[in-house]
């Protein structure tokens, strides 16, 4: 059963003062919700939290769930902030907005698509999943920099990773867009690659910025 965004917002409070703290507990007065909201109701009734006199525990199952839930959270950081470039207060504020949409199986694709994270962009540590795991065991980096690739290997494109709106440009207009087919053709002295029926050349700072599924 999903939990409200509420209830969520209070697993994650109580996660990151655990972290900072040491603890398995927060004070009522710390968390972000005021003792009476229904969602504390919510979390007791399936034996997330316990709350005792002023302090809000984790119960086991509940630990579990805030890892998930801060998991959520921090990728949806690195999304806005490295993928969408959406940073500062507005960053945060979607990213917050967007965590709750990130269900069982959407975080694995962006986790995936991200390269599998071990940070939020504040260098908070994001709790790996089981999709992290397998792919440092089968050696699977998801999606790389086109600096990664050898030549001759092809993938797709995933997303251009740049705050240079010149360069942005000027990647679009060669085609390299989300969803695109590129061809490594060389990789020195310059990186020469095919997308479609065209061939372009750039240098390794550019090539770093297009990030690849192979």
């Amino acid at each position: 059963m999903k939990l409200t965004d509420k209830a969520e917002e209070i697993l994650e409070a109580l996660w990151i003062e655990s972290e900072e703290k040491g603890r398995g507990f927060a004070e009522l007065d710390q968390m972000v919700i005021e003792a009476s909201d229904p969602a504390y109701q919510e979390l007791s009734s399936q034996a997330l939290i316990e709350i005792k006199g002023s302090r809000i525990y984790f119960r086991p199952e509940g630990r579990d769930e805030g890892r998930k839930t801060i998991r959520r959270h921090r990728l949806a950081e690195r999304l806005m902030m490295d993928v969408l470039n959406i940073r500062g207060e507005s960053g945060d504020m979607k990213a917050c907005q967007f965590e709750h949409l990130l269900n069982e199986g959407v975080d694995l694709k962006v986790c995936t698509m991200l390269n599998h994270p071990s940070t939020c962009p504040h260098g908070k540590p994001i709790p790996p999943g089981d999709c992290c795991e397998e792919a440092r065991k089968n050696g699977d980096l998801g999606v790389v920099p086109l600096t990664e690739l050898k030549s001759g290997e092809e993938g797709d494109i995933a997303y251009i990773q740049t705050e240079d709106g010149k360069k942005m440009q000027k990647l679009m207009a060669m085609g390299v867009l989300p969803g695109n087919r590129i061809l490594l053709m060389q990789a020195f002295p310059s990186y020469i690659f095919r997308v479609g029926f065209s061939e372009f050349a750039i240098d390794t700072a550019m090539a770093r910025e297009i990030f690849v599924r192979r």
